[in-house]
């Protein structure tokens, strides 16, 4: 239940202090605990994340999250070098493909935004740099729920979603980029009291940034 002090922190069954939104499933609870926050480097990993963020668009993060291993069999792990590959045949299976989220505006943005994946690291050796160097400088101040929902989003993540367009990317605006930027690490959005927090921040501490 969540805390009377209206942190937004919520106990879980398990005796886990975690954000209000992580409590209400198994599904949640997971990718909360292991995934969300936790810095990542792997520019395959970074790939997903930004695409299914876009296939997130007018939806719930669990309804996408539920589908994730369908979406990564469907768009070859999500390995960009091989979606980039992907023609109109690969399109017509993929809106076929109940697993996943279909629609062609999307699917199509993927195998765009693959394309435009690897003009990027061949511009700038790896996708992990190039989207590090957008990482925000650390905010001051408790976060509890009020506060995360008063915070506007950083000038980092806008700055990341106008230079994603320029290089042609689709379906990555501001929100979707800082989003990802939250589960991604370049941000540590746990809420004081979470017990996911200080490990986020620990692991943002060792993190060698690309």
């Amino acid at each position: 239940m969540a805390r009377p002090d209206g942190t937004g922190v919520v106990a879980g069954d398990d005796g886990t202090a975690r954000c209000w939104w992580a409590d209400s499933t198994p599904d949640y609870r997971a990718y909360h605990d292991t995934e969300w926050g936790f810095p990542v480097d792997d520019d395959v990993r970074l790939f997903e994340k930004l695409s299914l963020e876009g296939f997130q668009a007018g939806l719930s993060w669990l309804t996408i999250l539920r589908k994730r291993e369908a979406f990564r069999r469907a768009f070859a792990g999500f390995d960009f070098e091989r979606i980039a590959g992907f023609g109109e045949r690969d399109t017509t299976r993929l809106l076929a493909d109940a697993g996943i989220v279909r629609h062609r505006g999307k699917i199509e943005a993927v195998i765009n935004n693959a394309r435009r994946a690897v003009e990027l690291v061949q511009a700038e050796g790896s996708l992990a740099r190039y989207l590090w160097g957008f990482e925000p400088e650390e905010r001051s101040g408790g976060l509890d729920r009020a506060a995360l929902a008063e915070r506007p989003l950083p000038p980092e993540a806008k700055a990341l979603a106008k230079d994603l367009k320029r290089r042609g990317w689709r379906f990555v605006g501001p929100t979707t980029a800082y989003a990802f930027m939250q589960a991604m690490g370049l941000v540590n959005d746990h809420l004081e009291g979470c017990d996911a927090r200080p490990r986020s921040e620990r692991a943002r501490r060792r993190f060698d940034r690309p």
